[in-house]
């Protein structure tokens, strides 16, 4: 807020040179206040900061530590948020990439942090923290976008095959008291259209999956406007809909007699809506210029060319997002509440959960954790044992975790040991966490700096621990470059 003050009697000279000054401070401080983000899409995601401790220029000043982890924190937040966007083996890959041009952004990227928890010396080598975050996800995807095209087609290569559904609709203006009726000829163009840019053609039935229903009309002029209502089963990740309305028109020739017919397109509408998330990505509606054709069939072939024309190969993967579903998994066998916390926040760092909430437990060992996972079902029968199973088995060195069952959206995991002694809450925090062993090469050189610790973190992921040693670069690093952008 700016304040402009002036004498009660100012000479008139004064008074110009007074508001002159008010109104440059005005327009400076205005211009300089930040511009609102509206429209913007965000995400809730959790995730845990890691450093290591044993780091000489933490042991000079604490601080620094704790600027360390909550970097490290925000940027595996950032990462979660790329990974809704990228499959996990691509941002694997391509790291050092994803890192450069994103997840050193965090500044701009996170719109606020809601909590973060106090961190602690864990006994597995690591200092702790966790932060939960409200992320620009629009601002990522984005990001993404401004990559140069071979980039961006090989960095979300799984998103350059989505399933993509299509129905094109066609009214007779001859004939306004019919339904409008799905044209199957339109749509097998637009479908060779899809299939030309490498993408899949949703095989579906249609017919009873896409069910259309003309909810109201009105009649202005020459032209139907047609208000679609769609239901369908969301297994497609695009749906796109054209509405055409065609009219016969006919001219005597006065010298021969002759009656000439042709067909012409009066309007049509192009909708595109991402199935995860209901937007509508895209809408088109058009009173095209004159053209017409010999016959019916002519006309509707051409239809499902200009609807297919309003689409890029690029367009899918600009607005694609892997979905987002909340999972029921079931761990049976767990001793107590405090071993089911530890494996919450083995949960926490996963880089496709979003959030994790450990809800009923009870002495019999059943703890039930409610999941937000970024992917669809067939991704999180693979994520439950890839992703959980297997590096917690690697993290105990025991295979003592199972997947029991795993149907619809819901899973059971059971959990049991052949060692009577064993303690299994010291066991879990005495080793790294387990989703380091999904973690790359860049990302263990910025958070190990202590032999002992890289030798535990190489049990579970020893090929980027490999990687790190052909190279020579997982040694002490002064953590400047890691909190420069706080």
């Amino acid at each position: 807020m700016v304040t402009c003050c002036f004498s009660p009697k100012p000479s008139a000279a004064l008074s110009v040179t007074a508001l002159c000054i008010c109104l440059f401070v005005f327009h400076t401080t205005c211009m300089a206040a930040p511009t609102p983000q509206n429209n913007q899409q965000t995400r809730i995601i959790s995730a845990e900061g890691l450093a290591d401790p044993n780091s000489e220029a933490y042991a000079r000043d604490k601080g620094l530590l704790l600027e360390a982890l909550r970097k490290d924190a925000k940027q595996q937040i950032i990462e979660k948020a790329v990974g809704t966007f990228v499959e996990s083996s691509t941002l694997m890959e391509n790291y050092t990439l994803i890192k450069d041009r994103i997840l050193t952004k965090s500044k701009g990227l996170i719109k606020r942090v809601i909590k973060e928890s106090d961190p602690w010396m864990g006994k597995d080598g690591f200092a702790h923290l966790l932060m939960k975050a409200e992320v620009y996800v629009t601002d990522i995807k984005t990001a993404l976008n401004q990559m140069s095209k071979a980039e961006r087609i090989h960095l979300i290569k799984e998103h350059g095959n989505p399933k993509i559904s299509v129905a094109v609709v066609l009214q007779d203006m001859d004939q306004p008291s019919q339904e409008p009726e799905r044209s199957s000829l339109a749509e097998n163009v637009l479908k060779e259209r899809i299939k030309d840019f490498g993408y899949r053609v949703w095989s579906e039935d249609i017919s009873s999956q896409l069910k259309m229903q003309l909810a109201e009309r009105s009649y202005l002029e020459n032209q139907i406007d047609a208000t679609l209502s769609v239901t369908h089963s969301r297994n497609a990740d695009f749906t796109i809909l054209g509405q055409a309305t065609v009219k016969n028109i006919e001219r005597t020739l006065e010298t021969s007699g002759l009656t000439l017919s042709k067909y012409v397109l009066t309007s049509w509408t192009v909708t595109c809506i991402d199935n995860h998330t209901g937007e509508e990505v895209y809408l088109n509606t058009t009173i095209p210029r004159t053209q017409s054709w010999a016959n019916k069939s002519a006309a509707i072939h051409a239809i499902g060319r200009l609807v297919g024309q309003e689409f890029s190969r690029e367009f899918f993967q600009t607005h694609l997002s892997r979905n987002t579903r909340l999972y029921q998994l079931k761990i049976l066998g767990l001793p107590d509440y405090s071993t089911a916390l530890l494996v919450k926040k083995e949960f926490v760092g996963l880089r496709e959960i979003l959030n994790v909430r450990l809800g009923n437990f009870d002495a019999s060992g059943l703890s039930e954790f409610e999941v937000e996972f970024a992917g669809g079902q067939e991704h999180f029968n693979n994520f439950l044992h890839s992703a959980i199973v297997k590096p917690l088995n690697q993290k105990l060195h025991e295979k003592c975790f199972s997947l029991q069952s795993a149907h619809g959206q819901s899973a059971t995991i059971a959990f049991s040991t052949s060692d009577a002694d064993s303690n299994l809450q010291d066991r879990l925090e005495s080793e790294p966490p387990a989703y380091l062993a999904q973690a790359s090469p860049e990302r263990l050189k910025d958070i190990i700096h202590d032999q002992e610790t890289l030798e535990k973190v190489a049990d579970i992921n020893p090929q980027a621990v490999q990687e790190l040693r052909d190279e020579g670069t997982w040694n002490d690093s002064t953590p400047q470059q890691s909190i420069e952008d706080f």
